[in-house]
């Protein structure tokens, strides 16, 4: 078994149910969900929108390898309503899951590249896995994520429910 952390975001449509609906979805395709965050609201990362995310971070036990993971993951992202992007640029979309990181991994391929480029400028990505495994040390960095939030300039707020 292999712990893999899953960022999820959500802009448009229902957000907290596209998070949840993604969640149920991983669970029964993926591996057994060990972890969720809270959920977290933050503006656009990459691009201007009006719509903000809401984002989570989940940990999954899987058997999956990391292209296997990927496949799937664009399997939900598909059928819960994400449509291929139009151009290179980031946009507005219902359902986001990336691979953040896959245990201790250091991974690259034309399709996946693990751990995830710019988490150590993303604080919607560090501020919930802070919450969850605050002291994972990138394998990149060599930093724990819990000082890698600490020291982030990037904002983000607690979604009040």
């Amino acid at each position: 078994m292999k712990t893999t952390y899953l960022g999820l975001g959500s802009n448009i449509g229902d957000r907290k149910k596209n998070l949840c609906q993604a969640i149920l979805m991983l669970s029964a395709k993926v591996g057994a969900v060990v972890a969720v965050s809270s959920l977290y609201e933050s503006e656009a990362w990459g691009y201007n929108s009006e719509n903000k995310f809401l984002n989570a971070v989940v940990a999954i036990e899987t058997e999956l390898y990391p292209e296997e993971l990927l496949s799937d993951i664009k399997e939900i992202e598909t059928t819960l309503g994400r449509r291929k992007k139009q151009t290179n640029n980031y946009e507005d979309r219902p359902i986001d899951i990336d691979i953040l990181f896959y245990d201790e991994l250091i991974y690259e391929t034309d399709n996946l590249i693990i751990p995830h480029p710019h988490i150590e400028k993303r604080k919607f990505v560090l501020t919930p896995m802070a919450e969850i495994v605050p002291d994972f040390v990138h394998p990149l960095i060599g930093k724990k994520i819990k000082e890698l939030n600490r020291i982030c300039e990037d904002s983000i707020q607690l979604f009040e429910m």
